[in-house]
């Protein structure tokens, strides 16, 4: 968005009715459905008597991780060491890295970071890369907090079996600049689908290896006070077993069409509100039985689901790309027209992307734009 954008929208800000006056493309937070969602998960948690860590790969913002902690949450995950940055200059604790940090050109960056990040966290997988952190933190006068990424089903980290994870517990504690803390393991490959049944059963599978792992670090004389991992479409019944100290929940914060697509509770009540919006224009309607708007592949994450249309348009019209900067709205009569400049508000596909793709969150309150929060790790990928 550019400055003459967003000077226009800083223009509006407050006013009776300024939600309808953003000027777009723009990503809208809903503020009241995400603090609604802020608070059930975090009442959740308590209930389930389990601790929140969300992931700010999700949001990638300091205000967002500032609202979680603030309702209870320990801390914060980071998918990469750039986010953890980013959220510890910003004055966010109890950080966590869930991916390894394998480059030597980012030890440096990590042990800078566990400088002025107290009880920092990250994930290996494997003795050599322990090796190498240990020696970074030592030569740097820090202390690491380290976990072991256990792979529970999705291929892409982490040891394999529980002797594997010994193994590393075992070059963890030849380094005396680490401190072992326990697991991790996600099971990213079944978030989203959409039967809760299958789903539950899925992850239970996962949480099972995980028990496994844990236990034998334990009998290795391991002990295992964090064992972390679950997300938005596990977190229900992830507590069950009795594996997991913490949830690494992310999505539940927005929503989006890919959860909207899965029912997150055994009679598919809804626990959490959409919250995250594209709104979008009509910028011509020259056709029948559609009309073109002003986001297309740029606005949009393009991995998952079609956006889905939530206000602005007839029930039944469907929403598809037109190219780079434009859309298509397609509507369920041929004989039906929108105007041009009409606004359509469109629910995110996949949050997480989408939200990479903008450098602001417009927060709107009723019908008035109140704020603008910075994407403040957007692009920071490394």
């Amino acid at each position: 968005m550019s400055r003459e954008s967003l000077a226009h929208d800083r223009s509006v800000m407050g006013q009776p009715g300024s939600r309808a006056l953003i000027d777009t493309p723009a990503l809208v937070l809903d503020l009241d459905a995400f603090d609604a969602n802020v608070r059930a998960m975090a009442d959740f948690a308590k209930r389930k008597g389990i601790a929140l860590r969300p992931h700010a790969k999700t949001h990638k913002s300091v205000e967002i991780a500032r609202a979680q902690v603030t309702a209870g949450a320990v801390g914060q995950c980071c998918a990469k060491l750039g986010e953890a940055e980013v959220l510890a200059d910003g004055g966010i604790g109890g950080l966590l890295i869930t991916s390894t940090v394998q480059d030597p050109g980012k030890l440096q960056r990590l042990t800078d970071l566990a400088r002025r990040s107290s009880g920092l966290a990250v994930v290996t997988e494997d003795p050599a890369n322990a090796l190498m952190l240990g020696d970074a933190a030592a030569a740097a006068g820090v202390t690491l907090d380290v976990l072991i990424d256990v792979d529970v089903g999705t291929h892409r980290f982490g040891v394999t079996s529980p002797g594997q994870a010994v193994e590393v517990a075992r070059a963890i504690a030849t380094r005396p600049a680490l401190r072992f803390r326990g697991v991790q393991g996600y099971a990213g490959h079944c978030q989203s689908t959409p039967s809760y049944a299958e789903r539950r059963t899925q992850s239970h599978a996962a949480v099972a290896v995980l028990g496994k792992v844990r236990d034998a670090l334990v009998e290795a004389g391991f002990p295992c006070p964090v064992v972390t991992g679950s997300g938005t479409g596990t977190h229900d019944f992830d507590p069950e077993p009795g594996v997991f100290t913490e949830l690494q929940v992310g999505s539940y914060i927005f929503c989006d069409v890919v959860y909207d697509n899965a029912s997150l509770t055994p009679d598919g009540s809804r626990r959490f509100r959409n919250a995250l919006f594209v709104h979008t224009r009509i910028v011509s309607s020259q056709h029948p039985g559609y009309a073109t708007s002003d986001a297309g592949f740029k606005a949009f994450a393009t991995d998952g689901p079609a956006p889905r249309i939530a206000q602005g348009a007839p029930e039944g019209s469907a929403y598809d790309r037109f190219g780079d900067h434009f859309g298509k709205v397609v509507l369920p009569d041929p004989t039906l027209s929108l105007p041009v400049g009409s606004l359509i508000v469109c629910i995110v596909p996949h949050c997480d992307p989408n939200v990479n793709l903008y450098d602001h969150y417009h927060c709107v309150r009723g019908d008035r734009l109140v704020d603008l929060w910075r994407v403040d790790a957007r692009g920071c990928l490394g």
